[in-house]
């Protein structure tokens, strides 16, 4: 599906709304068997995305190969089974600001990996872009109280974040975003579940409650369905090293959430660093002189 830049961004923004939310609603499942929940949610993400692709023009191949089979699984393992287990685990064991500020890195990690997986420099101003939209995400988020699993699960979040999108990148050419969506959900709860199994928790398996239940809806069907179709629909047009710098407007949904939630406005510090990741989200699309402007050139990741 061929879509326009400024669609793409627009895509990839409203990915980051709905993924940064999630961080807040995950509060709503702590108390609810974690790798069991994720199973369910994907299980049923899986159906829905696969009845919507049938209304997405049909991609290069409908059915993967055997290099693509392997990078969604470890799409589904990583950036889904792994991701969600760090982001639960840390909940449990830090403010949410810890997760937060760690998933906040991720822009920076993309600015360089992806021009390096092209083997190419990474361009100046989308490493200062990102590095800008790290230090706003810091104020926003905030650091937080954490221990060492609260810490290590903040950390493993973050690194599962970046892999979600290089992963992804050299699958949506062929399968297409949806595709791409559907069988990485798919494959992910077979591992969940083989996780639920070894860890002694499916044993402990009940009905959820109806606040969990509201909160697994939505991660299937808003975060999981809507949010990954517009996210890969955008990194498809823009590449990681564009795509990558959106991720930070994920800590300033996950604040705006968590105020609603929470009932009380963010602190001074919270609301500079919401003008701090704007500027950083805004750097690369500032117009530059002529001369700047050739530099540029020498960066396709940087044009249209």
């Amino acid at each position: 599906m061929n879509i326009s830049s400024r669609a793409a961004y627009a895509l990839c923004i409203l990915g980051m709304i709905i993924v940064g939310s999630s961080v807040a609603v995950s509060r709503l499942i702590t108390a609810y068997p974690m790798l069991t929940g994720q199973a369910l949610r994907y299980a049923v993400a899986a159906v829905l995305l696969f009845g919507v692709a049938r209304f997405f023009p049909a991609p290069v191949r409908t059915r993967p190969t055997r290099r693509d089979l392997i990078l969604l699984i470890a799409l589904g393992a990583v950036g889904l089974a792994a991701f969600n287990a760090c982001v639960l685990t840390g909940l449990r064991h830090a403010e949410p600001a810890v997760i937060g500020t760690a998933i906040g890195a991720a822009p920076l990690i993309l600015a360089l990996l992806g021009p390096l997986m092209a083997r190419r420099r990474p361009a100046a101003r989308l490493v200062i872009a990102s590095t800008v939209v790290v230090a706003g995400t810091a104020l926003v988020e905030g650091f937080g109280q954490t221990d060492a699993t609260g810490l290590a699960a903040a950390l493993g979040a973050l690194a599962c974040e970046a892999g979600f999108s290089v992963l992804a990148a050299p699958l949506l050419p062929g399968l297409g975003a949806v595709r791409v969506s559907a069988y990485a959900c798919l494959l992910a709860v077979p591992l969940l579940a083989v996780g639920a199994i070894v860890t002694g928790e499916a044993a402990a398996v009940r009905l959820p409650t109806v606040a969990e239940a509201a909160g697994l809806a939505y991660l299937a069907v808003v975060v999981t369905v809507v949010a990954f179709i517009a996210w890969f629909l955008g990194i498809q047009q823009l590449g990681v090293e564009r795509a990558g710098v959106l991720v930070g407007v994920l800590p300033l949904a996950t604040l705006a959430v968590s105020a609603v939630m929470d009932g009380r406005l963010p602190g001074s510090a919270a609301t500079t660093g919401v003008l701090v990741v704007m500027a950083g989200l805004a750097l690369p699309h500032l117009n530059l002189p002529r001369s700047a402007r050739r530099g540029m050139r020498a960066h396709p990741a940087l044009t249209d």
